[in-house]
C-alpha cells in the first residue's frame, strides 16, 4: 500500500479487525491463519528486516501442522534438516537421558523435531504473507500508546522512516512483541517467576567445511566444570551454548580471544566463522493474564522457558493457533467475546507443563557442584532416562473435557498420500462413522463451515476406532473440541460448540 492510500484510509477512519504488534515467528503464524478466515490484519513491526541472526532454532511436528495449515509447509522443507534429537551426556560423553527423535515421520504427519535457519524462515513467513490482500504489513512502525474502548482499540504509531505520528483502529489487539511486550505493560499483566534465571553465552557459527565428527545430535554437556549445549543447525551452521560461572565477565567472554579457547576441545578459528556471540538469561515465567478486555498477548509476551526442551518457539507457534480461530469465531458474530477467555485457561497450563520440565531440565545440566555431579553420573550412567516430549491435553476451555476433548489426535494419511488437515482446510471438521456423517448434514447450520469427514477409507476407519467415538468434533486448530457416538449426542455437541444453528451473541 502507497504511503497516500495509507494516508487516505487512515483519515477515512478504518477500522482493522486485529492489529497484531510484532512480526517475529509467532505474529506472523497468527496473520497467516487470521487471514485465512478472511479477517483485515494489520501488522506492526519496529524493525525494518528480519534480524539477521538465527535465535529460535527447533520446532516440532506440532509446529510444521500449523505451517501445513498456513500453506507454508511445502515452502518450509527444503530450508529444514530433520534433528535425530538430544542427548544429555555427562563431562565424559556417557548419556544421563536419551531424548532422541525417530526419523520417520511421526503422529502428526511431520517429523517430531526440526532445525531451521531462523532469518530464512522469518523471511518465507513474511513473503507469504503478501498472498493475503486482507494483511497489510507496516514496517518501522513503532507503537508506543494504546487506548482502549468499547468498540475497539486505538493505536498510538511511530512512523519511522517518515518522522510523524499518527493513530490506528482495531477491534483487538493481540502484543507478539516479545519478552519485553508493551503490550502486556499496557495490560498490566505481572509474571509468575518459575525460578529458573541463569545466563549463558550463546554462540553461533559457520563452518568452512563439514564436521561430521560434531554429530547431529544436539548435546546438552552436563559437566560442572562449565555447562554446554552442542545443536547441529541447518547446513553448516552450528551453535554452542555455554554457562557462565562466577567469576565470568560477561562483556569480555563474547570477545574472539574469550571464545575460540571455550571452543578448543570442539574446533579452531581456522574451522569457522564466528558469526554471533551474546550473553543471554534463560528465563522461566509466565504471564498471570492473558487476556485484558480488548488486548491479548502471545509468544514470549506471555511466556519464556529456558532453551532445554527447545520448545520456545514452539510454545509460541501453538498460543498462534489456538488464539485465531476463536478471535475469528468472536469477530465474525459466532462466539461471544468470553469464549477469548478460553485462551489464557486452555493454553497457560499446556505451557507451564513444558516450562517445568524444561526447568527440572536444566537443574540437571547447570549442577556445578562437582560432588553433586559426580553422585547424579553415577546413579543416571546405570539406567539412562529415555525422554519423551510432553502431550499434556489443554486446560479447561472450549472443549469437553473427558479422554480425547482438549487433546492433539494423530493427523491421518489418507489412502492417497494426502494428509487429513489439507483435506478439510482451515475449519472445524467432523470425522464421523457414515451414519453419523449423514445426520450431520442436517444439524450444522448454513453459515458454520464444518468439514465432514465419512469413514470411507480404512485409516479413517481405524483412527476413529482408536478414539472410541462415532464421531469425533476437531477444531479449526486441530484439538478435539469433543466426541459422540449416536445422533442425540452429536446434535448436542454441535450445538455446544455453535455450530448446529445460528446462536445470538453479545
Amino acid at each position: 500500500m502507497t504511503e497516500t492510500a495509507r494516508t487516505a484510509r487512515e483519515q477515512a477512519g478504518a477500522v482493522h479487525d486485529v492489529a497484531i504488534v510484532g512480526l517475529g515467528p509467532v505474529g506472523a503464524t497468527l496473520a497467516h491463519l487470521l487471514a485465512l478466515r478472511g479477517l483485515s490484519v494489520l501488522v506492526l513491526e519496529r524493525d525494518a528486516e528480519v534480524y539477521r541472526l538465527p535465535r529460535a532454532i527447533h520446532f516440532d511436528g506440532e509446529c510444521m501442522r500449523v505451517f501445513q495449515a498456513c500453506g507454508l509447509s511445502q515452502a518450509l522443507l527444503p530450508q529444514l534438516f530433520v534433528s535425530p534429537g538430544m542427548k544429555f551426556v555427562d563431562a565424559a560423553g556417557r548419556v544421563l537421558i536419551d531424548y532422541s527423535r525417530p526419523q520417520t515421520l511421526g503422529p502428526q504427519g511431520w517429523h517430531p523435531s526440526y532445525r531451521f535457519h531462523q532469518p530464512a524462515f522469518e523471511g518465507l513467513l513474511r513473503e507469504r504473507l503478501a498472498d493475503h490482500a486482507s494483511v497489510e504489513v507496516r514496517l518501522r512502525h513503532e507503537v508506543f500508546a494504546l487506548e482502549e474502548d468499547e468498540a475497539g482499540v486505538t493505536l498510538r504509531v511511530e512512523d519511522m522512516p517518515h518522522g510523524r505520528l499518527y493513530r490506528a483502529r482495531a477491534r483487538w489487539v493481540v502484543g507478539c512483541d516479545g519478552a519485553r511486550s508493551l503490550v502486556r505493560r499496557f495490560m498490566g499483566t505481572e509474571l509468575d517467576d518459575l525460578q529458573s534465571h541463569e545466563r549463558w553465552l550463546v554462540l553461533d557459527l559457520l563452518l568452512h567445511a563439514d564436521r561430521p565428527g560434531l554429530g547431529d545430535h544436539s548435546l546438552q554437556i552436563c559437566d560442572p566444570a562449565r555447562p554446554a549445549t552442542y545443536v547441529r543447525a541447518v547446513g553448516l551452521r552450528r551453535r554452542w551454548e555455554l554457562m557462565l560461572m562466577p567469576g565470568d565477565d560477561p562483556a569480555r567472554m563474547t570477545r574472539p580471544e574469550a571464545v575460540w579457547p571455550l571452543l578448543s576441545k570442539w574446533l579452531g578459528p581456522q574451522e569457522a566463522e564466528l558469526e554471533r556471540a551474546a550473553v543471554y538469561t534463560f528465563h522461566s515465567v509466565v504471564a498471570r493474564g492473558w487476556r485484558r478486555g480488548r488486548l491479548l498477548v502471545a509468544g514470549d509476551a506471555a511466556h519464556q522457558t529456558p532453551p532445554f526442551m527447545g520448545q520456545g518457539m514452539c510454545a509460541g507457534i501453538r498460543d498462534a493457533s489456538n488464539l485465531a480461530w476463536k478471535l475469528a469465531d468472536v469477530v465474525q458474530g459466532h462466539a461471544p467475546p468470553t469464549l477469548l477467555d478460553s485462551y489464557e485457561s486452555e493454553r497457560s497450563p499446556h505451557v507451564r507443563e513444558f516450562i517445568e520440565t524444561a526447568v527440572r531440565l536444566g537443574a540437571v545440566i547447570q549442577t556445578t557442584d562437582h560432588e553433586v555431579a559426580r553422585q547424579r553420573d553415577a546413579e543416571m550412567v546405570q539406567r539412562p532416562l529415555v525422554l519423551k516430549t510432553p502431550q499434556p491435553p489443554l486446560g479447561p476451555g472450549a472443549h469437553d473435557g473427558g479422554m480425547l476433548g482438549g487433546r492433539l489426535p494423530a493427523q491421518i494419511l489418507l489412502p492417497n498420500g494426502q494428509r487429513l488437515d489439507d483435506r478439510i482446510g482451515y475449519s472445524h471438521a467432523l470425522v464421523a462413522t457414515e451414519a453419523l456423517a449423514d445426520a450431520a448434514g442436517a444439524i450444522i447450520a448454513p453459515d458454520r463451515p464444518v468439514h465432514i469427514v465419512s469413514t470411507d477409507a480404512a485409516p479413517l476407519r481405524e483412527w476413529l476406532q482408536v478414539q472410541g467415538a462415532a464421531a469425533v468434533l476437531l477444531r479449526p486448530d486441530r484439538y478435539v473440541a469433543g466426541v459422540a457416538d449416536d445422533v442425540g449426542a452429536l446434535r448436542d455437541l454441535l450445538r455446544r460448540h455453535r455450530l448446529a444453528e445460528a446462536l445470538a451473541v453479545c
